[in-house]
């Protein structure tokens, strides 16, 4: 039976005698999850094989999953709101195009009420479940109370986010993770204790154009990605036995993206990775599973 995040925040609660006296230590969530001595099933978007991507339904159902984490992308409106969100623009996730013009329809161009009028679910298909384009605050109030977010910042300052996770009180209670180095790098120097994840790789990387070697996960980007405050390496399936290893030498974790393939998942496996981003989080499980049972 495998031991999922409630079984072990149950045992997060570490006993100290001190002088006859017992304190108690409650772990924060983020930590709690570093702390598992087996791989993560992170559900990319939400269940997004199964529902729209980064909608409420998604999220539902990757809670319904017992995903570890539920990954999700955030850019701001332009009146400012933490808007949950992959593309910089509406046309391809919701029906902006149909209702307001074929022309690019810029996330930061609209207003959070505005996209609220717009169908984020019809587009794929007419049986999914009816949705809207959610709030950062929306989604972590439904994800929070039975999993941990996994907040991928897409557009707009470090300091934004970091008010409103310190508002809500849920410092490494979540995951933040960026493509862009230099946000986590702000990001950590405003929050130290966050739990951070570093994207990578990149087509180029500070203005220098990469190889295809280059993107390998290497000792390079583990050092960077320890720089810039980041305690997860997040990476596609362009690395080996030898990276993971050197990343937990040097007390990294390594997840990553995005991975639906069960011969992927069974091989990435067994290079010891520490959590699985996917969307289809109830295959990962069946993947762990089934890899289980074959040692």
């Amino acid at each position: 039976m495998r031991v999922g995040l409630k079984h072990w925040l149950m045992g997060c609660l570490v006993g100290v005698s001190f002088q006859g006296l017992a304190a108690a230590e409650v772990v924060p969530k983020a930590e709690a999850l570093l702390r598992l001595d087996r791989p993560l099933v992170i559900a990319h978007r939400g269940y997004s094989s199964a529902a729209p991507e980064n909608t409420l339904p998604a999220f539902a159902l990757a809670l319904e999953a017992e995903a570890d984490l539920v990954e999700l992308d955030y850019h701001h409106s332009k009146d400012q709101v933490l808007t949950v969100v992959h593309d910089g623009t509406l046309d391809r996730t919701t029906d902006a195009v149909r209702r307001w013009g074929t022309g690019t329809n810029r996330v930061s161009q609209a207003s959070f009420a505005r996209m609220r009028e717009l169908d984020a679910s019809s587009w794929r298909g007419s049986n999914q479940p009816p949705a809207t384009i959610p709030s950062l605050v929306e989604a972590l109030d439904l994800i929070q109370a039975r999993s941990v977010t996994l907040i991928e910042r897409k557009a707009g300052p470090a300091e934004a986010c970091v008010r409103l996770i310190r508002d809500r009180r849920e410092v490494n209670q979540v995951v933040v993770q960026s493509f862009d180095w230099q946000y986590l790098e702000d990001y950590h120097r405003l929050e130290p204790s966050q739990v951070l994840g570093a994207l990578g790789p990149w087509k180029s990387y500070r203005g220098v154009a990469l190889t295809e070697q280059d993107q390998s996960l290497s000792g390079r980007w583990i050092d960077e990605a320890r720089r810039v405050g980041a305690r997860v390496v997040v990476w596609n399936q362009n690395l080996d036995a030898t990276a993971v290893a050197l990343a937990h030498q040097r007390g990294m974790k390594v997840w990553v993206y995005t991975i639906d393939d069960p011969a992927d998942m069974s091989r990435l496996l067994d290079l010891g990775i520490d959590g699985l981003i996917t969307n289809n989080p109830g295959r990962a499980w069946r993947a762990m599973a089934e890899r289980r049972g074959r040692r």
